[in-house]
């Protein structure tokens, strides 16, 4: 085995009840280039589990189509075992996926999932493991949560399927997670249910994971900067321009909906975030576009479309002086012959851009704060 492959971790033998306490089995499922950080975290709360308990808890696989070999996100890889048809009525799957999910399809994975579904196992899917058991069409019923950057192209290759953003959902028919660390608080809850807060609460100690998240809990910040240091009307505002991508609110009706002037409005977004209500709103919707020409097949001018520009012209003008490269360049983030993915730039640094250009514009002329013009481009340069 190579130096840059690692093992599954090894088995516990038997899975017979010690004493009153059964062994919970827990089966992994991966596919090439899915996220081991998410593995990771996923099977730490189990083993440190299996390491405070007097006899061992869990016992897991992780099994893969594609096998022996699957190669991770970071370059990483692990053996896994191949499927297997053995009954799994009862136990959990975790189906995880990341990069390139949007166009998998092993045929005999999505059989596999069937039947383990038919048969009665709880089946999750975490980060992009949405796309496999969507494709497998078992994501009939239920609300779904999944990484809140890839969501919109699921929601656009799968509209009919309920989607919300939360660190994962325990209860519905098929369990999901976010993916990432929200791994460790999913197992965390699922450890509590059949072991106790307590057990749950020393696992996390161990982990230095504290507080342990819920469920519900929110996947991210804005903008990398923490809501809580923003004014509840810029929070508010931000939500509004979110919901509003495909057809953007006009900053007189934005303001109205809050109840200020559009001048407050601008101040706010001035001195909070360094840029204008217009140019903040763009740079949101062009990530959306980002996402959308990775992980869907819509055209360049339905993206542009569906993200709120009138015209091609503006996007693609927009789309370039933000991530130095024309939409029609962008369809792959990590195409076949790249050993890394690439994901040029983020919002938090065309906001920087934009906070280092006004504070440039203030020196310059202290009277230019409330006067730059809201149509500016959208990086600031």
């Amino acid at each position: 085995m190579s130096k840059n492959r690692i093992s599954a971790s090894p088995q516990i033998d038997g899975a017979a009840a010690h004493g009153d306490v059964p062994v919970t089995r827990v089966t992994f499922v991966i596919v090439p280039r899915f996220n081991m950080a998410t593995l990771i975290t996923m099977i730490e709360p189990l083993r440190i589990a299996n390491y405070l308990a007097p006899h061992p808890l869990f016992q897991w696989d992780i099994l893969a189509a594609d096998g022996p070999e699957i190669g991770a996100s970071n370059g990483l890889g692990i053996t896994a075992q191949p499927l297997a048809d053995r009954n799994r009525r009862g136990e959990m799957v975790f189906v995880l996926a990341s990069w390139g999910a949007e166009d998998y399809a092993n045929r005999d994975l999505l059989a596999w999932l069937r039947r383990q579904a038919r048969d009665g196992a709880r089946l999750c899917a975490v980060e992009l493991g949405c796309y496999l058991l969507a494709r497998a069409g078992l994501l009939s019923a239920g609300t779904l949560t999944t990484h809140w950057s890839w969501a919109p192209g699921f929601q656009e290759r799968f509209p009919e399927i309920a989607l919300t953003e939360q660190l994962f959902r325990p209860d519905e028919p098929v369990m999901s997670c976010a993916g990432g660390l929200a791994g460790a608080d999913m197992m965390l809850h699922l450890i509590a249910q059949s072991h106790g807060p307590r057990m749950a609460g020393e696992i996390a100690d161990q982990m230095l994971h504290q507080p342990v998240r819920p469920a519900h809990a929110p996947q991210r910040r804005a903008l990398d900067l923490g809501t809580e240091t923003f004014a509840p009307m810029l929070r508010a505002a931000i939500t509004l321009i979110e919901q509003s991508i495909a057809e953007p609110l006009p900053v007189p009706d934005v303001a109205a909906r809050l109840g200020i002037s559009q001048r407050q409005l601008e101040r706010l977004f001035r001195r909070q975030l360094g840029c204008s209500v217009v140019q903040f709103g763009t740079l949101v919707r062009l990530q959306h576009a980002r996402v959308l020409l990775i992980a869907t097949k819509l055209s360049v001018r339905e993206i542009a479309t569906a993200t709120g520009f009138n015209a091609l012209s503006h996007f693609t003008s927009a789309f370039r002086k933000c991530f130095g490269r024309r939409p029609g360049e962008y369809r792959q983030s990590w195409p076949p012959s790249a050993a890394t993915p690439s994901w040029p730039g983020t919002l938090t640094g065309y906001l920087e851009t934009l906070q280092q250009r006004t504070a440039r514009a203030v020196r310059a002329d202290p009277t230019s704060y409330d006067l730059l013009a809201p149509s500016e481009d959208p990086r600031g340069t």
